[in-house]
């Protein structure tokens, strides 16, 4: 378990940084129970390292970024290795945290941690049809 300064010089970003992820629901790092200080695991760190790809090189935008954790799955957006072994990748179409829910699978450590996680059930967003939700702008 690494501190928010630890994390700040391995991803070479700044802790504001870090906490603008946290605070627009990309990340949710641990807390100790004594100091309530964040506590970031290797799994944080490969998402904040992802979340920064993604914005800074593919060029999304913090909004546009949650608009696409709303919409795509999540082995597409954090290139899964192994998603032909997932239930969730069998079934496009759920929640992949419900299809592991579903199958009895331990999905809290992994899913709850997981930005499209974060912001599908914090946010009380379900995910729309990118066409039909055209079709009502026009």
């Amino acid at each position: 378990m690494y501190t928010i300064n630890e994390v700040s010089r391995r991803v070479n970003l700044s802790q504001k940084r870090i906490r603008e992820y946290e605070k627009e629901g990309f990340i949710k790092p641990e807390r100790q129970r004594n100091t309530n200080n964040r506590i970031y695991s290797e799994y944080d760190i490969n998402q904040i390292k992802r979340i920064n790809y993604l914005i800074h090189e593919r060029g999304f935008t913090l909004a546009g970024l949650k608009e696409l954790l709303i919409i795509a799955s999540c082995w597409n957006i954090f290139d899964c290795r192994n998603k032909e072994s997932c239930t969730a990748y069998r079934n496009p179409h759920e929640n992949c945290w419900e299809v592991k829910r579903k199958a009895k699978l331990d999905y809290k450590i992994t899913c709850t941690r997981c930005p499209i996680y974060l912001i599908r059930s914090t946010k009380s967003i379900k995910k729309e049809r990118i066409l039909e939700k055209l079709e009502t702008l026009s």
